[in-house]
């Protein structure tokens, strides 16, 4: 039987030797890189990844810290090392995170009469504003899902009022990738196959891509009958949270990439005129 990350279970190396040296490897440090700049010996290093060194709770919290471990694998880093998990994941509506909650709102207040979302970590809207819905209504598909990337994929989605959509869900793709690449999450490996199976995604797509020039922003390019709309966006994420929800949680803003949409979108807000 094999664990998430594939080792196999019956593996002689203890679990906290195999996931710290997976890590490590993830972010293309030697042994040598990583003890020099946690100030250890790369000897002593060396002894944690097979296993003829216990480490500590503080060389545990120090080594993911450096490695700039997510905090859920943190947690499974420090059990596996003996000791109980550090971080929590309370849900959003939890009510030690109404700080949080309110200081989403008033972001998504912010951005009217432009759209916001609140993302989770697998790419779920868990908040919107207003605008959101009065303008992405406008280029509803068939199909309603709260996954964004699933939107933009799926052919009975948003897909086909997107004029760019090729350019668009190329980037989209290479972030997916590089998620994955900075969390190992199993979760986004099973989004990224997914999207991968809807008809007319390249099968190039299936490994990053890091020799193709790209452009320094894509605006999203909307159409639908006489509507025609055109968005960038901005993704912001706590600093320093210590919860792994608030960790995972991105908001993205959308901006008009042009007069037009600019004008399309502050019409769409204005109150209606009540006839009398």
């Amino acid at each position: 039987m094999n664990t998430l990350l594939g080792f196999p279970a019956s593996s002689a190396t203890p679990a906290f030797g195999r996931l710290l040296k997976h890590w490590r490897t993830a972010r293309h440090l030697s042994q040598l890189t990583l003890a020099t700049e946690a100030g250890i010996s790369a000897r002593h290093l060396s002894f944690l990844e097979t296993g003829r060194a216990q480490p500590s709770r503080e060389m545990v919290e120090l080594l993911t810290g450096m490695l700039d471990v997510p905090l859920g694998e943190r947690n499974s880093l420090l059990v596996s090392a003996g000791y109980a998990p550090m971080y929590g994941q309370r849900p959003l509506s939890a009510p030690e995170l109404e700080p949080v909650r309110r200081a989403l709102e008033l972001i998504l207040r912010q951005q009217e009469p432009f759209p916001a979302l609140v993302l989770d970590g697998e790419w779920n809207i868990v908040m919107h504003n207003g605008a959101a819905k009065r303008i992405f209504e406008l280029f509803r598909g068939e199909v309603r899902t709260p996954n964004v990337m699933r939107k933009v994929f799926d052919p009975d989605g948003l897909r086909p009022f997107i004029v760019n959509w090729q350019e668009l869900a190329a980037c989209l793709m290479h972030s997916v990738h590089r998620e994955i690449a900075a969390t190992g999450s199993q979760s986004l490996v099973t989004l990224r196959d997914d999207l991968l199976a809807y008809p007319g995604v390249p099968a190039r797509w299936r490994m990053p891509d890091a020799v193709s020039p790209v452009d320094p922003l894509v605006a999203m390019q909307l159409r639908k009958g006489d509507a025609s709309m055109a968005f960038f966006s901005t993704i912001t994420q706590f600093a320093t949270p210590r919860d792994i929800t608030l960790q995972q949680l991105k908001i993205e803003s959308f901006f008009p990439a042009d007069a037009a949409t600019e004008q399309t979108a502050r019409r769409l807000a204005a109150p209606r005129s009540i006839a009398v």
